[in-house]
């Protein structure tokens, strides 16, 4: 048995979850807010939210060593006695955090080994060096740098898999339309105004504009399948989330990247890693001058490095190590 804890936050863990237990052996009960993730058949345990009023965030990072962990909040304390109640009760073999330094404590402390999904930043403060010391591995959605290794700083092993999503192994549906764009940005807030989306559009008369954009003025997509836009897109320019990022190199779409201001410069990194692939990727929304050019580089660009940062078998990957993992601690 894994126990898998799932952060609320986006949508991006809960698809991780479906798309690397699709490929498991070994059974998984998860853990998270809210309702179980579609695809995911599991067993699924709804934890009380831990952030609701009222909140004593005056200690809610116990003075920087964890993340949070507010005093006396009902929520917190019955959503770690049910994930401890659990791992007494199902003795699992592993647990997989995506992420929370706090769960990975508490799995560590109740004496089982604890593998932690990655993620991208500067994440040098305490409370992330603890997660990762406290790992038995990291499993990093990304491909590691060319030419180099993929030591964790503290010495924790990092697998790398590639970047997945719900999309790999889907066979193209459609024809590219010649000068269109795909503007595909998700649910975790967004730096960029409605404006900045008109401005871009108005420098690029000759480029046709759709948006999958919750919240905006200008998402006239509604139900439609995101793959469905994905393929009729020349270009996507996306946020510079994981799982956005992935989806768009499932689908082989020439694309800009524009990282999105986020903790610990997380999608700013993962920019930087992108322009490596050589990719177009931007730390920040251009001026609405520069799009023509950008439109021009991102489709000689291509797909192509796309294939080195999500190869189609991450998810696959992924699920082989765990499983591996749980058998060595019978």
């Amino acid at each position: 048995m894994i126990g898998w804890y799932v952060h609320h936050h986006g949508a991006g863990h809960r698809q991780r979850l479906a798309a690397v237990t699709r490929h498991l052996r070994t059974p998984v009960t998860a853990f998270g807010s809210g309702p179980a993730p579609a695809g995911f058949d599991g067993e699924w345990i709804s934890l009380p939210r831990d952030d609701d009023d009222p909140v004593d965030r005056a200690s809610a990072t116990a003075g920087g060593a964890l993340h949070w962990v507010p005093l006396h909040h009902r929520g917190l304390q019955d959503r770690t006695a049910a994930v401890a109640a659990w791992i007494a009760r199902a003795r699992p073999r592993l647990f997989v955090t995506d992420v929370s330094v706090e769960v990975t404590a508490l799995a560590r402390l109740c004496g089982v080994p604890v593998v932690v999904f990655a993620m991208l930043g500067d994440r040098t403060d305490p409370p992330h060096r603890l997660g990762r010391d406290l790992a038995r591995a990291l499993v990093a959605p990304w491909p590691a740098p060319a030419g180099t290794g993929s030591p964790d700083p503290g010495g924790t092993p990092v697998v790398h898999v590639g970047a997945f999503s719900r999309f790999d192994g889907r066979e193209a549906t459609g024809t590219p339309r010649p000068g269109s764009v795909l503007v595909l940005f998700g649910s975790g807030g967004r730096d960029v105004t409605d404006a900045d989306f008109r401005a871009a559009r108005a420098a690029t008369p000759e480029w046709t504009w759709e948006y999958r954009v919750p919240g905006s003025a200008e998402d006239a997509a509604g139900d439609e399948d995101v793959w469905t836009s994905l393929q009729r897109a020349e270009v996507v320019v996306v946020h510079g989330g994981h799982n956005a990022v992935a989806e768009v190199a499932a689908a082989r779409r020439p694309a800009v990247v524009v990282a999105q201001d986020r903790p610990f410069r997380e999608q700013q990194r993962r920019a930087e890693l992108l322009r490596a692939e050589g990719l177009v990727a931007l730390d920040r929304w251009p001026a609405a001058a520069d799009w023509p050019a950008l439109l021009e580089r991102a489709r000689a660009a291509g797909a192509g490095p796309w294939h080195r940062w999500a190869p189609g078998d991450g998810a696959r990957r992924a699920a082989a190590f765990l499983d591996a993992a749980a058998e060595e601690h019978p």
